[in-house]
């Protein structure tokens, strides 16, 4: 009994020490690039964050300006890669004159002088929209943005053919299949070098139409983003990546990262070999991805010399904590 224990014991460590060395990144190779920036909707107003449902008008909680910018817009994500940004994150929504709209909310009603639903209007229509009207910082009393933001709601064509040659993050808003087979059309019709530089995450339903129609295109969607990571746990020790995380965007909350075998370099490099990126955002503690690595004390829960994505709302100063 005493010899079947011994050697049960020597298979236990043996098998420990092998899941060890596998996912030990003392044997792993380090990328020496910097962290991959990513804009959350470019350059953009902040907001009280605690409270918030899914039909809650930040607009109307801005906090005080710093800057000039508002989201979603050609100046705000120019202003970001200017600041240091890799990828600048943006919202759309189909218009009825079979363009795409570059705007975050259902409807205009919170942060435009316009009213109905943003998708059931035409790209010429909401081009009038004043998308600064409804920003205040002092509940009502002042709107700083009021009168300023005229004509700057663009189309996704226009944003394409403002930045060429930069990585953009398309972020679908809906759950319709039929978005996703317009916005794979559109995106057909585009080079496969320039292809190589987008990314489209959202609902599931328009993200696996987006998937199977434009397999070059790196993707996300809640239901994939939460079968890469619950496969990775269970049996990422091994090595074998789940087929949910390639060719994808891999979002991951800085709090669960350290229970991702062979964080953070083996991880990035077992993704990078599937051809995906990884994003690290902000806290999760239930409910939706709200935040992102936003100040230095968030951004001080990322590794040293980190090489992977960091998903910020602040730009500015994510540049500045890593250097750029």
């Amino acid at each position: 009994m005493g010899r079947k224990l011994k050697y049960a014991a020597m298979v236990i460590a043996a098998v420990a020490a092998g899941i060890y060395l596998n996912n030990s990144n003392l044997l792993a190779t380090h990328d020496g690039g910097k962290a991959v920036l990513l804009a959350h909707r470019g350059m953009a107003q902040r907001f009280v964050e605690h409270d918030l449902k899914n039909d809650t008008c930040t607009a109307a909680r801005m906090l005080p300006p710093t800057h000039d910018y508002l989201e979603n817009t050609i100046p705000s994500m120019r202003a970001s890669f200017a600041a240091g940004a890799d990828i600048v994150e943006l919202d759309v929504h189909p218009t009825t004159d079979g363009e795409f709209a570059v705007f975050h909310d259902w409807t205009v009603d919170c942060r435009t002088d316009g009213q109905g639903v943003t998708r059931e209007q035409p790209m010429a229509r909401l081009k009038m929209l004043d998308i600064g009207y409804g920003y205040t910082a002092d509940g009502g009393k002042t709107y700083p943005f009021r009168g300023k933001g005229i004509g700057l709601m663009p189309s996704l064509a226009e944003v394409l053919g403002a930045f060429p040659d930069r990585r953009l993050l398309i972020n679908v808003k809906s759950r319709d299949p039929a978005e996703g087979e317009q916005l794979a059309a559109v995106l057909n019709r585009l080079s496969a070098e320039r292809r190589k530089l987008l990314m489209v995450y959202g609902g599931d339903e328009p993200i696996a139409v987006v998937r199977q129609r434009s397999p070059d295109i790196r993707t996300i969607s809640r239901a994939t983003v939460k079968r890469c990571l619950v496969g990775y746990l269970a049996y990422g020790w091994t090595g074998i990546v789940p087929s949910a995380c390639g060719n994808a965007i891999v979002l991951v909350p800085v709090n669960y990262s350290p229970w991702l075998w062979g964080w953070p370099d083996r991880f990035l490099n077992r993704m990078t070999a599937v051809n995906s990126a990884v994003f690290v955002l902000g806290p999760y503690h239930g409910g939706e991805f709200s935040t992102g690595i936003d100040d230095a004390e968030i951004f001080k829960r990322l590794p040293d010399n980190y090489s992977g994505g960091i998903w910020t709302n602040e730009i500015e100063t994510i540049a500045r904590l890593t250097g750029r």
